[in-house]
């Protein structure tokens, strides 16, 4: 089984759009207005912006923690929990052996909390 989309609330379309293009890094691939619908794709799974979904917790593997933190927070985004080291991969179960798990957390523009995790070198 595969997961094929996450629905995130979004009262505002528009800036939330901007929000995750940027975050993101890319355009949405779909627009549907009415009855309120952004789409993007995140390497085949689809996140929807969507006015009637509930709040959602969902987490972005990247690959800096740090400098996407500074540039979200550059940009404005609220910051509510700076880069820290969650646990260390012993093995490849959960990621990538011998690397240590680094999760940093921020609010979207619609008040939503987008978790950001880095698979950082032990070093």
């Amino acid at each position: 089984m595969k997961a094929a989309q996450i629905a995130q609330y979004a009262a505002d379309l528009p800036r939330a759009t901007a929000f995750y293009t940027d975050l993101l890094g890319a355009a949405p691939i779909a627009s549907f207005d009415p009855p309120g619908l952004v789409f993007f794709d995140l390497d085949g799974q689809r996140l929807l912006l969507d006015r009637g979904a509930p709040p959602a917790l969902h987490y972005y593997l990247v690959d800096d923690v740090d400098a996407t933190v500074e540039r979200l927070r550059a940009a404005g985004t609220p910051v509510e929990s700076e880069p820290h080291v969650i646990f260390t991969h012993r093995d490849d179960l959960l990621g990538p052996s011998g690397t240590e798990e680094v999760h940093a957390f921020v609010r979207d523009t619609e008040g939503n909390l987008v978790g950001l995790i880095e698979h950082r070198a032990l070093g």
